[in-house]
């Protein structure tokens, strides 16, 4: 299997397993953008209480052409920033980064086939590649479960 450097760190990866999406024919549309909304960072908690970092994508597309500023709209909005916020307190009393929860419950799912990540700096690796491992318990999948049922397809 071929190997890239992850952007311009000394760190290599498969080429195979970058950037967020859910495969399978089990998934239904609702269900798989619940899940994307990691690929452009929202679960990362980020752009919570309006913050938009430098170097972030949806930073940048809120000065690129409509396209990109409806794609913005769509991922980053109240119902997928609220979601984020109750996530975030579920991670939390989980004792783990809320990266590494929404990680080990996408792979922990029959209609996920393959759980897909992207980094776009070495420092995100170490809460994604936590999740390896990590079997999310009964108790955690029920408060997510809730978040999912009170919040329904939070991006439109």
């Amino acid at each position: 299997m071929r190997k890239n450097r992850l952007g311009r760190s000394s760190i290599v990866v498969s080429e195979i397993c970058m950037g967020t999406m859910t495969f399978g024919s089990q998934a239904d549309e609702k269900t798989s953008f619940r899940i994307m909304a990691l690929a452009g960072g929202v679960l990362s908690g980020k752009y919570n209480d309006g913050d938009f970092p430098d170097g972030a994508r949806f930073t940048y597309y809120r000065q690129a052409p409509e396209r990109q500023q409806a794609i913005l709209r769509r991922f980053v909005n109240e119902r997928t920033l609220e979601s984020t916020r109750r996530y975030q307190a579920i991670a939390q009393q989980a004792g783990m980064s809320l990266v590494t929860m929404a990680t080990a419950w996408s792979k922990q799912h029959d209609f996920v086939a393959s759980t897909i990540v992207g980094a776009t700096s070495p420092e995100q690796m170490p809460d994604i590649l936590a999740a390896a491992d990590l079997t999310l318990d009964q108790e955690t999948l029920k408060k997510i479960d809730a978040v999912s049922r009170e919040i329904l397809y939070p991006m439109g």
